[in-house]
């Protein structure tokens, strides 16, 4: 990265890439702006990989290349910008977080299910043929 620390930026109001299935059957889509931490995306690969066991493939289209940054508690005001805490990924409506394929209908959204809890906001699950 060329700077350490972002400033926090604002949302566009729908996704203009990266809505449409590219790679599996099915996938999650997310119906709100915000953002989503790197821990939650692990949380939901996690949930999705164990579920499938060895079977079918799994695609994360997102990946977590924000800074956030978080003063130390109970530090004075001003002294400049805090440490870099944890990374998130900017996300707006219409955006495809992970696609799955290789694998039936009933365990793909089952998977995408457990991963939809994991994420802190609102998703959808969609298939290949209505996207």
């Amino acid at each position: 990265m060329k700077f350490r620390k972002f400033q926090k930026g604002g949302f566009r109001k729908i996704a203009t890439r990266g809505f449409s299935l590219a790679f599996g059957d099915f996938g999650l889509k997310v119906l709100e702006s915000g953002w989503i931490t790197a821990r939650e995306i692990e949380a939901a690969r996690r949930a999705i990989t164990r579920l499938f066991k060895r079977g079918g493939q799994i695609w994360v289209r997102i990946f977590p290349d924000k800074p956030i940054t978080k003063k130390p508690i109970e530090s004075r005001m001003g002294k400049g910008k805090g440490d870099v805490d944890h990374f998130v990924a900017n996300v707006e409506p219409g955006r495809i977080l992970f696609e799955v394929a290789g694998i039936p209908k009933s365990q793909a959204w089952e998977g995408l299910v457990l991963a939809q809890r994991k994420i802190s906001l609102k998703t959808k699950i969609i298939e290949k043929n209505e996207a």
